[in-house]
């Protein structure tokens, strides 16, 4: 009796304690929101830059996290503030859209060529292989003394 009580009472603790972590990882720190972001003007990542118009940014983002916001609220709100180049990964719309589905077609190119010409390159080198290459004749005895005379005066 006593250890099924223990048992429901650290079956709820664990419970609360799943439901307060929840609630503490739904609103984002400072340092992950700040990652997300770029100056306007430097065009650099907000985190490293300290130009006037990067501690303004960062004081409008710090206000919109006080206000309890989640990082979908704090976009909106930057770019709302300041336009879509704020973000340090741009929305998958528009001309954007190149950025996500460029990389993927290049590779899938690529490897659709190697496919393509692999198998030529090694047929023409199997082919290569199969041909006889005419033997040289050996040489003669004046040939390789003169041989031998040519290579004496540069060693």
């Amino acid at each position: 009796m006593i250890i099924r009580r223990l048992l429901a009472a650290l079956v709820a603790l664990a419970l609360l304690g799943a439901l307060a972590g929840g609630a503490v990882a739904a609103t984002p720190g400072y340092t992950t929101a700040l990652a997300q972001f770029m100056c306007v003007s430097c065009h650099e990542p907000l985190e490293l830059v300290d130009s006037p118009q990067a501690i303004s940014e960062q004081q409008y983002m710090r206000s919109l996290l006080a206000k309890g916001l989640d990082m979908a609220q704090v976009k909106a709100g930057m770019v709302a503030q300041y336009g879509p180049a704020v973000l340090a990964q741009p929305p998958a719309s528009g001309f954007n859209l190149t950025v996500y589905v460029l990389p993927p077609v290049v590779f899938l190119g690529g490897v659709a060529l190697l496919l393509f010409t692999l198998p030529k390159w090694r047929a023409r080198s199997r082919r290569a292989a199969q041909l006889m290459l005419p033997v040289a004749e050996p040489l003669t005895g004046a040939d390789a003394e003169r041989l031998d005379a040519e290579l004496d005066r540069f060693i």
